[in-house]
């Protein structure tokens, strides 16, 4: 049996995922909550697009994505609401 190999020219591994792996995330998280300049861990570009905007910062969901390579990442930023523990009491029950 022969071995199916992809045609020239196609795309081979994550195809079609645009978000970044777990550590590239969390570099680039780590780059926005220290306030220091943003560079795309996946491929080096400068060019990441943050939103919200840093003069519009209301906390909430934080979403940055790279112009070059178009990887993008989600978090929800600290102190935009109730933290609530595993460990705290459940407010909801009696």
């Amino acid at each position: 049996m022969r071995a199916m190999l992809p045609a020239e020219g196609c795309a081979v591994g994550r195809r079609g995922i645009k978000e970044y792996r777990a550590p590239e995330a969390l570099v680039l998280i780590a780059l926005d909550r220290d306030r220091k300049p943003l560079v795309c861990p996946s491929c080096g570009s400068a060019d990441i697009r943050r939103t919200p905007r840093r003069a519009d910062d209301a906390g909430g969901r934080v979403t940055m994505a790279c112009s070059a390579c178009g990887r993008s990442a989600c978090y929800i930023e600290s102190g935009s609401g109730p933290v609530i523990s595993p460990e705290s009491p459940n407010p909801y029950v009696h």
